[in-house]
């Protein structure tokens, strides 16, 4: 069985424990946590990861920056990242996609479109 190793990149703990959750219903699947984008960068530097997913309205470093920062480093800059975002915040949607994102998720999170959306990006990576 494939193995996962995802970054979760948000703030508030409820959230992060509601993505956890909902990651770990993935087969195989391996969830680190982290709070921040400096936390991420942090945790990057020592592990693989498959997939990061992250909240963009951060304290510290937000998503963008994290985004951008992933992106312009040649060991990292393969990883899929998808973005949380707040409904409706076409704005910031936009400027992950264009930095780079590879897909987004709308707030508030439903479990079905995280997973459908984590499962394209695997089974993409695999083929």
């Amino acid at each position: 069985m494939p193995e996962y190793n995802f970054l979760v990149v948000e703030d508030s703990p409820t959230m992060r424990q509601l993505i956890t959750f909902a990651l770990k219903r993935i087969p195989g699947s391996k969830v680190i946590e982290a709070n921040d984008g400096i936390d991420a960068l942090k945790k990057l530097s020592t592990q693989k990861f498959d997939i990061i997913l992250t909240d963009i309205n951060m304290p510290i470093m937000d998503g963008l920056k994290l985004v951008s920062m992933v992106r312009n480093d040649p060991v990292h800059k393969a990883i899929p990242i998808v973005i949380i975002t707040t409904e409706g915040a076409d704005e910031d949607r936009k400027r992950g996609l264009a930095l780079g994102a590879n897909a987004y998720i709308a707030k508030p999170i439903q479990t079905a479109d995280l997973l459908s959306v984590v499962n394209q990006i695997i089974s993409g990576r695999s083929a």
